[in-house]
């Protein structure tokens, strides 16, 4: 590996754990909550549709809650990095 693919690497390790509250809150996934007319809210509303009223504890929609009001676990943020850090380096080696 190259020096780019090394700085890819770190760049994409790095820029996936800072960007992903910036997305979620993007999405609609807030500290104050879902935000309403949001596509997180069109998202809860389809999971309570298909749960019966409820949103499925451990679901997609409740961790990416929890993620936008409390942030990332440390053990998220690494795996987060981990996969940010691959992807860019795979995507460096193919260029």
């Amino acid at each position: 590996m190259g020096l780019l693919t090394y700085i890819a690497v770190a760049a994409g390790a790095t820029g996936s754990v800072a960007l992903a509250p910036v997305v979620l809150g993007a999405v609609g996934f807030t500290s104050a909550g879902i935000a309403a007319g949001s596509y997180a809210a069109s998202m809860m509303s389809a999971a309570a549709v298909a749960n019966g009223g409820g949103v499925a504890a451990g679901s997609a929609v409740a961790i990416l809650q929890s993620v936008g009001m409390a942030g990332l676990s440390t053990g998220a943020s690494a795996a987060l990095a981990g996969t940010g850090g691959t992807v860019a380096g795979i995507i460096a080696a193919l260029v």
